[in-house]
C-alpha cells in the first residue's frame, strides 16, 4: 500500500468525538433509564445482531435474507448448555458464537461464490431450512413452546441475572463494544479497504490480485460468529430461546433496522437498531393491531428522503453546519 493509502487509513482509525458521546450514552443510560433496562438490553443484542449483518451486506455486499440462521444457532446453542448443566456464561457465550461460525465455514463456498440474486436465494433457502430443521426436532429445541428450563450463572460468581436488566445490560454493553471494536479495527484495515473493492468492482478486484473469494468467505465466518454471539446474548439474558430466533421475520427485522441506520457506517446498525426497536415497542403499545403498518411508513419515508440512512444525514448535517462556522468567522 502507498502512503498516500496508509494515511488515508491512518485518518479513519481515529475517534471522532460523536463516537465517545455514543458509547458514554450507552454507559449513562444504565442510570437514566433504571426502569427500561430489560427494553436497552434488547436493543444492544440487536445493535450487535446489526452490527454483524453490516459487515456482509454494508462492506462485503452479500445480500443475505437469512442471517437470522446464525443468530438462532447461536442462541440454540448457549441455551442448550444451560439447559444441560453448562451454566458459566462466557464459555457458552463463546460456544454459541462457534457454533454459528461451523455453520457459516461449512455454507461459506455455496453463498460467497454467487452473485446477488444466487446469494438471495441461497441465504433464503437456508434460513427456512434451519427453521424447519428446529421446528421438526422438537425433542432438543422445544419446538413450538420454545427451550425452558435454561440456567445461567452469575457473572464472575457475583452478578446474578435479575428481572430488571440490570445485570444483563452491562453484560451486553460489554459484549457489544469489545465486537465493535474488532469491526472497527477489521475495516479500517486493508481487508477493510480490499472488502470495498469486491462490493464495488469484484471483476477489477480479481484482475488486481485480490481473493475475492477468501475475503468474502472470512467476513461471512467472522459475520455469522458474531450474530450467533447476539443469539447466545439473547438466550442467556432471557433463559429462553423461541423458535422465532429463526424465522425470516428475524432477517427482515435486522435488514430494516440497517437500512434506517445506514448500510457500510458500523453505527448505522446500532443507531437503527436502537430506532427500530424503541419505535416497535411505542408503536406496539399504542396500537398493537396495526404497529407494522406505522412501521413500515417510517422505513418508506426513510428509503425515500434519507437517503444513506439516519447516520449519514447526521454526519452530512454536521458537516454543512461546520462549513457555515468556518463561513462566520472573521
Amino acid at each position: 500500500m502507498d502512503r498516500f493509502g496508509e494515511a488515508y487509513l491512518r485518518t479513519q482509525r481515529r475517534w471522532h468525538w460523536a463516537e465517545a458521546c455514543f458509547w458514554i450514552a450507552v454507559a449513562a443510560a444504565w442510570f437514566v433509564f433504571p426502569d427500561n433496562l430489560v427494553l436497552g438490553t434488547q436493543i444492544l443484542i440487536a445493535a450487535l445482531f446489526a452490527l454483524s449483518l453490516d459487515l456482509v451486506m454494508g462492506y462485503a455486499g452479500i445480500v443475505t435474507l437469512g442471517h437470522a440462521a446464525f443468530f438462532g444457532i447461536g442462541a440454540y446453542a448457549a441455551g442448550k448448555l444451560g439447559q444441560q448443566g453448562w451454566s458459566e456464561p462466557f464459555t457458552g457465550l463463546l460456544l454459541g458464537g462457534l457454533a454459528a461460525a461451523v455453520v457459516a465455514a461449512a455454507t461459506a463456498r455455496l453463498v460467497c461464490r454467487g452473485h446477488d440474486l444466487s446469494r438471495l436465494m441461497v441465504t433464503l433457502g437456508l434460513g427456512m431450512l434451519l427453521f424447519e430443521l428446529a421446528n421438526k426436532a422438537s425433542e432438543w429445541t422445544g419446538g413450538l413452546d420454545g427451550m425452558l428450563d435454561i440456567e445461567i450463572a452469575p457473572l464472575f460468581g457475583v452478578f446474578e441475572f435479575d428481572m430488571a436488566g440490570r445485570v444483563g445490560y452491562v453484560y451486553c454493553a460489554v459484549v457489544l463494544f469489545a465486537w465493535f471494536l474488532l469491526a472497527r479495527h477489521l475495516v479500517r484495515q486493508p481487508f477493510g479497504l480490499s472488502l470495498h473493492a469486491v462490493r464495488l468492482n469484484p471483476i477489477r478486484a480479481r484482475a488486481i490480485g485480490l481473493d475475492t473469494a477468501a475475503a468474502l468467505s472470512r467476513i461471512y465466518v467472522l459475520s455469522a460468529m458474531m450474530a450467533g454471539t447476539a443469539g447466545a446474548l439473547l438466550a442467556q439474558t432471557n433463559q429462553y430461546v423461541a423458535l422465532d430466533v429463526l424465522s425470516f421475520q428475524r432477517s427482515a427485522d435486522v435488514a430494516t433496522m440497517l437500512i434506517i441506520g445506514g448500510l457500510g457506517q458500523l453505527y448505522g446498525g446500532l443507531v437503527g437498531a436502537g430506532g427500530f426497536v424503541v419505535a416497535q415497542d411505542a408503536l406496539s403499545g399504542l396500537n398493537p393491531e396495526y404497529w407494522q403498518f406505522w412501521l413500515g411508513l417510517v422505513l418508506v419515508l426513510v428509503v425515500l428522503f434519507v437517503r444513506g440512512g439516519v447516520v449519514e444525514l447526521l454526519r452530512v448535517g454536521y458537516r454543512r453546519a461546520l462549513v457555515q462556522v468556518r463561513r462566520g468567522r472573521p
